[in-house]
């Protein structure tokens, strides 16, 4: 049978927003995109983020323009069952909040984008002004993954396009019974004209 993932984003619902997570001492982070890299992380010591706009609290949300993924504890643990061998969960103060919350870091990045079951695919060009962007996608409209190509993994970002943060079915259906998301999923495997989740 064949595996169902899909690609989390950011849903069109009222939330909270998060700053991008810093150095709870202070400053920045030199590398601010480091927890949407797709690859394990040292320790990053204490860290926080701020609520910039209180809007609607959810238990998962994309902090700040780098997008990374910031969830509550039950949340959390849903990537503790599903997915320990594919994230690092890594503690965040979120200002003004007793309870824990965590940066989800996909440590998994995998060579698995079908290219040709993409709706529409855009490269960076060869005179694009970030050369350490050459070869990857700039953007991919209908992303399709070939799911024989995750290894095992339940959540990941693909190789050439780590914006996209993918989780598989069992995750999805997991991180739906928490509830009060901030997200929502677009299939990326299986034929573009079945209904749309």
């Amino acid at each position: 049978m064949a595996r169902h993932f899909y690609w989390v984003n950011i849903a069109d619902v009222p939330q909270w927003y998060i700053t991008t997570p810093v150095p709870a001492s202070g400053g920045a982070f030199a590398e601010p995109w480091m927890f949407g890299e797709g690859h394990p992380l040292p320790a990053p010591g204490p860290i926080k983020a701020r609520v910039r706009n209180p809007g609607q609290k959810r238990t998962f949300v994309f902090a700040g323009v780098e997008r990374s993924p910031i969830v509550s504890e039950a949340v959390a643990n849903v990537f503790r069952t599903f997915a320990p061998e594919d994230v690092q969960l890594l503690p965040v103060s979120v200002e003004g909040e007793a309870e824990p919350y965590f940066v989800v870091n996909a440590t998994r990045t995998v060579d698995c984008i079908d290219e040709a079951k993409c709706r529409e695919v855009q490269h960076y060009a060869e005179d694009d002004p970030f050369p350490e962007d050459a070869g990857e996608y700039r953007w991919l409209y209908g992303l399709r993954i070939d799911p024989s190509k995750t290894g095992g993994a339940q959540v990941l970002r693909p190789k050439k396009f780590k914006t996209a943060f993918i989780v598989s079915e069992e995750v999805k259906t997991a991180l739906e019974a928490v509830g009060n998301l901030g997200v929502s999923f677009e299939r990326v495997t299986g034929p573009h004209n079945a209904h749309p989740e």
